[in-house]
């Protein structure tokens, strides 16, 4: 396991990092809306099926999610599945901020349910043959 040096710490909380499977259209729905709704630039992104991707996960506790999960990487620590969704509502704040309350669901009631559209999402979303290239307005928010 590698071990992050304090300035990359600084840097994940000062700006996020969100792994995604770059191949789904809802885990790309998602980034997009991210983006839309931070303009502050806070998030940024990485596919975990690209380089950098694996280089963030290699930061990790080596507990590296499978392409159905979401991850979040943010100071020392990082969140998957309901609880990554969950931090990032709440960083983006304001009405996003609210949803942070279904925390008092207990996470492994939200995890069954993630998972349950986790693993029907390439059948009800589809899925992409390459992950997408950003825009240039955005690509510096991408690893």
């Amino acid at each position: 396991m590698e071990r992050r040096s304090r300035q990359d710490n600084r840097e994940a909380a000062d700006h996020p990092v969100i792994l995604f499977d770059g191949v789904c259209n809802l885990c790309n729905g998602l980034v997009e809306f991210i983006i839309r709704h931070d303009p502050e630039g806070r998030f940024q992104f990485a596919a975990m099926q690209t380089k950098a991707g694996e280089a963030v996960l290699k930061g990790t506790d080596g507990k590296s999610p499978r392409f159905d999960s979401v991850m979040l990487i943010a100071g020392e620590g990082h969140a998957v599945k309901s609880d990554a969704m969950l931090r990032v509502a709440s960083i983006l704040g304001g009405p996003w901020k609210v949803l942070a309350l279904l925390r008092i669901i207990p996470r492994r009631i939200r995890d069954v349910l993630y998972d349950i559209v986790a693993a029907r999402r390439y059948h009800w979303f589809g899925t992409r043959d390459a992950c997408p290239i950003p825009d240039d307005d955005v690509r510096n928010r991408f690893l």
